[in-house]
């Protein structure tokens, strides 16, 4: 099963290879939230990872590289849910799993950051679209078990409200917003995509 952004790891390879790539996005993931994106320098890195510049380019050539794999490569929460039957569950359960991703400091900063650079920056604006296709991905997979697959328009109706209470009105994400936003999201499929009672309704 493809995994979150907030779990999803690299495919296994060189061990050396792999643990320098953690040891960088540990230490990333720890200054950025202080340090914000303009501050998180390659030299900066480079120095508190304890590995050479050269060694950062050739993982990530640009920032936006860097970026993006700090939000796919992120902390495992231990909470992503498994593929289900019932879509009202399986709905609530991923919206709640983004929300607690995008909660981790590092990860919001990052997201906030490639979100703000896609309009002049062709590589974050490449970013932001990944970002959103491996999302999308990967709660169809969740939603295969109950038949359904949701299309780009009803995918981003579930996970807007979301995004625009956390990064819009700065306000929080309550348990009893996602029910709603859920409640609400499952009124907009098209009763082709909600056979029998196959949705929780």
């Amino acid at each position: 099963m493809q995994q979150p952004l907030h779990r999803r790891r690299p495919t296994p390879g060189n061990p050396r290879v792999q643990r320098t790539r953690s040891r960088v996005l540990t230490v990333a993931r720890e200054l950025l939230p202080r340090t914000g994106p303009a501050g998180l320098t390659y030299a900066l890195l480079a120095e508190r990872a304890d590995v050479t510049r050269q060694t950062l380019y050739r993982h990530w050539p640009n920032r936006a590289a860097l970026l993006f794999d700090l939000i796919l490569e992120g902390p495992d929460l231990g909470n992503y849910p498994e593929p289900g039957n019932d879509v009202r569950t399986v709905a609530t359960n991923w919206l709640k799993s983004l929300r607690d991703g995008i909660s981790q400091p590092a990860i919001r900063t990052a997201v906030l950051a490639v979100t703000a650079q896609a309009d002049h920056d062709p590589d974050s604006a490449q970013a932001l679209v990944r970002i959103g296709q491996d999302r999308h991905a990967s709660l169809n997979t969740l939603l295969e078990p109950s038949g359904v697959q949701i299309d780009d328009t009803e995918f981003t109706l579930l996970y807007g409200p979301v995004l625009a209470r956390l990064f819009l009105d700065r306000g929080q994400v309550t348990d009893e917003f996602i029910d709603a936003t859920v409640a609400q999201w499952l009124t907009t499929l098209d009763s082709s995509q909600r056979p029998g009672g196959r949705g929780g309704r």
